[in-house]
């Protein structure tokens, strides 16, 4: 498990989540681009809530990892959905350009 310090309040969420925000984040801030992400965190009394994050640029997003802290926190489409974000961030893909057939190109 990871405690992610965020505005002065810690958050305790499994590692691959965190490490999955923290990528996201650090993606966003290199496009200068903020996106708001939800995660499901742990409340000191084991309760399972979930917390947004608004990430990008200006974030200021530690997280550090808490041994013996319970059974680790996961959330495996969460996790591939923001390794899938971070993807389009980091290599985004255009729609393709549509042609007319009788286009002439030179080649120079």
């Amino acid at each position: 498990m990871q405690t992610i310090i965020y505005g002065g309040d810690a958050y305790l969420t499994g590692d691959d989540i965190a490490d999955a925000l923290l990528a996201y984040g650090r993606a966003l801030g290199e496009e200068v681009r903020a996106e708001l992400v939800e995660i499901p965190v742990q409340e000191p009394d084991g309760a399972v809530v979930t917390a947004k994050f608004l990430i990008g640029p200006a974030s200021q997003i530690v997280a550090k990892g808490m041994p013996g802290t319970g059974p680790e926190l996961e959330d495996p489409e969460l996790v591939e959905r923001l390794r899938t974000l971070t993807r389009g961030v980091e290599s985004p893909t255009g729609a393709p350009v549509e042609m007319p057939d009788d286009t002439a190109y030179e080649l120079g």
